[in-house]
């Protein structure tokens, strides 16, 4: 079976990560969306919340599983079979990041592959960080998350 984990915060889960993992989910037999436990940042949704949230996006996607992970990436995707990191690149300046990790985790784990996606135009300028922001501030992010996180990050908000 042709496992792959598509890592990140999900905080929160955007129209283009959606897009990255229905785009990955038809290549592999097998998606994990792997989403990242890390105390030491602060996330405005909690693990547990973006993991239901995930979960709910992509119910209707038969090969998708969404995990949390708390160790080392190239760990986890030893741990759960994977043979694949899915990684989506917006930009230039994601490229050079994402390669410099790619290199680092192929010297982990020389038998695991990172597989990258350019993220279709329309997403290519989103970002969890400018979605939070946004909508921070009241903006209308409607047309970059799911009516489902578009929902959250109001009553998130309001709350503030």
């Amino acid at each position: 079976m042709n496992i792959a984990a598509y890592p990140g915060s999900f905080d929160p889960i955007t129209n283009g990560h959606m897009d990255i993992v229905q785009r990955s989910a038809s290549v592999f037999d097998e998606l994990i969306v792997a989403i990242s436990n890390n105390p030491s940042k602060k996330h405005l949704f909690s693990i547990q919340e973006r993991l239901e949230i995930a979960k709910e996006l992509t119910k209707g996607i038969a090969n998708v599983k969404v995990e949390s992970f708390d160790t080392l990436l190239v760990d986890y995707v030893k741990a759960c079979g994977a043979k694949a990191v899915v990684r989506g690149l917006r930009a230039v300046t994601d490229f050079e990041m994402e390669f410099q990790m790619a290199l680092v985790n192929k010297r982990l784990a020389p038998n695991v592959e990172t597989v990258f996606l350019v993220t279709s135009t329309e997403h290519s300028f989103i970002s969890s960080s400018i979605i939070k922001e946004v909508a921070s501030f009241g903006g209308d992010v409607s047309s970059l998350v799911s009516p489902l996180v578009d929902a959250k990050l109001k009553e998130r908000f309001s709350k503030k």
